[in-house]
């Protein structure tokens, strides 16, 4: 009751703040959310139940065991999170929609009246999603719609485990669990990137601890595949939406010759990630090639690994000691903005030249 009393309290303070126009999508919102709660069972429950998979048996297991990790090695919070299972009916939870000007690398913010300001919104119907895609399409806006697999409520409700977790292998929902328990640390408002990177740094550093533990060589090695994967991958955006970035800036030229020098540069992209792809196993963190990218995919992949660096460096500084470096995370995070990405460049710079 406490939770459904939460959910009604928050609806009202949405809408009550919002104007008519977004009373549907927080309406869309709330009864997702509400839907995927009520329909969570105790993980004990489904694992003693003699008509579950051996399979999701064992899937449940490993993430019960990763979650006490989580609470006694990273010292996430992890309260009563994961402790409830919900079968959907999709691979994801959500989808997020992303929409960048055509000639800007720099998001649009959806604003809410408790987490602040972000560079997605998300859905839990996708042809909502879709209406919402059109309208800014209309007004020539790059987009993006990508599924996702799990979300946080950073502490507000005790978010369940369901199958957008356990139909990935062992690794990757391990290290998805930490990411989502991560955002409860520490959250800044309209600081989307800080908060991404953050989350990143604990998924991947605290997965290297959870693998070594397990003595999963294996594993290890596919997570160090996919870290250098998206690293390498980071450094093509990187280079490309540098000259994105003084191409746009160029507002004298007329919009054909941006569209069709953008065009250029997206491809030339596009075709760098496909021939980097070839030295890995697993799709990279844009997917199998050939794929199409706009300003959208750049802006949102820069968001969740603009800082992650940054943030692994500064962990390395306390030893790896996470109460520690939570700490130091929540004092960059009350620095001015302008402060605290010159800390987070200078950590960047620090671990590059370690490496």
């Amino acid at each position: 009751m406490r939770q459904l009393s939460q959910i009604y309290l928050l609806l009202l303070l949405l809408t009550g703040l919002q104007g008519c126009s977004t009373i549907g999508y927080y309406g869309q919102a709330v009864g997702g959310h509400l839907s995927l709660m009520l329909r969570g069972q105790p993980v004990e429950s489904v694992a003693r139940d003699p008509q579950t998979d051996p399979e999701l048996k064992r899937k449940l297991s490993v993430a019960q065991s990763a979650r006490t990790f989580a609470n006694d090695v990273l010292q996430l919070p992890v309260g009563k999170a994961f402790t409830k299972y919900v079968e959907l009916d999709q691979p994801w939870v959500v989808v997020n929609l992303v929409a960048v000007p055509e000639f800007s690398l720099d998001p649009h913010q959806w604003c809410y009246p408790v987490v602040g300001c972000q560079a997605y919104r998300g859905y839990f119907n996708l042809e909502r999603a879709r209406k919402e895609q059109a309208r800014f399409n209309a007004q020539d806006y790059d987009t993006f719609i990508g599924a996702v697999t799990a979300y946080s409520t950073l502490g507000w409700f005790n978010d369940p485990l369901h199958t957008g977790f356990t139909s990935l292998p062992d690794d990757r929902m391990v290290a998805l669990m930490f990411h989502e328990l991560a955002h409860q640390v520490v959250y800044i408002k309209e600081d989307t990137a800080f908060n991404e990177s953050f989350a990143t740094a604990v998924e991947l550093e605290g997965l290297r601890i959870w693998l070594e533990q397990q003595a999963s060589e294996t594993g290890f090695d596919r997570a160090l595949q996919r870290l250098e994967h998206r690293n390498r991958t980071l450094d093509l955006v990187n280079g490309t939406s540098a000259q994105l970035r003084q191409l746009y800036q160029q507002q004298v030229l007329a919009a054909d010759v941006l569209r069709g020098s953008k065009a250029t540069l997206l491809e030339e992209l596009a075709l760098a990630y496909a021939k980097l792809s070839e030295d890995y196993p697993e799709p990279g963190p844009f997917g199998t090639p050939p794929v199409r990218l706009n300003n959208a995919n750049l802006a949102l992949f820069q968001q969740y690994n603009q800082h992650v660096p940054a943030f692994r460096q500064l962990l390395r500084d306390h030893h790896y000691d996470f109460g520690r470096f939570y700490d130091s995370v929540e004092t960059l995070s009350r620095a001015t903005p302008e402060a605290r990405e010159q800390q987070l460049s200078a950590l960047s710079q620090r671990f590059v030249e370690h490496l």
